[in-house]
C-alpha cells in the first residue's frame, strides 16, 4: 500500500550504498535481497535482510494485498483515508504481523538514504530504524544510549534482533 518509491537507478546502486553504510563489523555478514517478479502483470517485490545467511525479516509482495483489503474493509465502514492517515491506523498491526511488502523496503531505503542518522534512528517506520542501528555512523555513545534506555525491548519481534545483534559487538 506503499507509495511508488521514488526512482532509483538500479537495486545494485541501492544494495551497494546500503553495503557501504554498514557497521565495520557487519559488513559481510548483512546482505540485502530484493528481487522484481517481472513476469506478474503488476511486477511485485519481495525484499529480505539476512545475517550470515539466514534470513531475519522478509518483506513479501503479498503484503501488499494484505494492505489494500485493510483499507477496502476500512472503506465498507465508510472510512475514507489517505495513505498517511491509513498508515497510522493500521501501523499496529501492520508492524505485529511484518505486513510490509517490498516496495515498503525500497521506500524505507529511499527514506533513510535522505535523512540524518539521529532522525533516521528515531523514525516511526521501523525499517528505516533497522537501517539506522546497522549504520556505522551509530558510535559507541548512541549505543550506550540505547542500550540504557532500553526502548528497542518493546519493538516488534522482526526488529529487536538487529537491536540486539548491533548492542552484542
Amino acid at each position: 500500500m506503499s507509495p511508488r518509491p521514488s526512482k532509483y537507478k538500479s537495486w545494485s546502486s541501492i544494495n551497494n550504498w546500503l553495503n557501504e553504510t554498514l557497521c565495520d563489523e557487519l559488513k559481510g555478514r548483512i546482505t540485502y535481497f530484493f528481487t522484481v517478479f517481472r513476469q506478474a502483470h503488476d511486477h511485485p517485490h519481495c525484499a529480505a535482510i539476512r545475517l550470515d545467511g539466514k534470513e531475519l525479516v522478509r518483506f513479501k509482495w503479498i503484503n501488499m494485498y494484505e494492505q489494500e483489503y485493510d483499507d477496502a474493509e476500512l472503506v465498507k465502514q465508510g472510512v475514507w483515508l489517505s495513505y498517511d492517515e491509513l498508515f497510522k491506523v493500521m501501523k499496529p498491526k501492520w508492524d505485529e504481523n511484518i505486513t510490509y511488502s517490498g516496495d515498503d523496503f525500497i521506500f524505507a531505503v529511499m527514506k533513510f538514504h535522505d535523512m540524518p542518522i539521529a532522525d533516521a534512528l528515531q523514525s516511526e517506520d521501523y525499517i528505516v530504524k533497522i537501517l539506522a542501528i546497522l549504520d556505522k555512523r551509530v558510535g559507541k555513545r548512541t549505543l550506550d544510549k540505547i542500550r540504557e534506555t532500553g526502548e528497542y525491548l518493546s519493538y516488534p519481534d522482526w526488529v529487536r534482533p538487529f537491536y540486539e545483534l548491533r548492542l552484542s559487538l
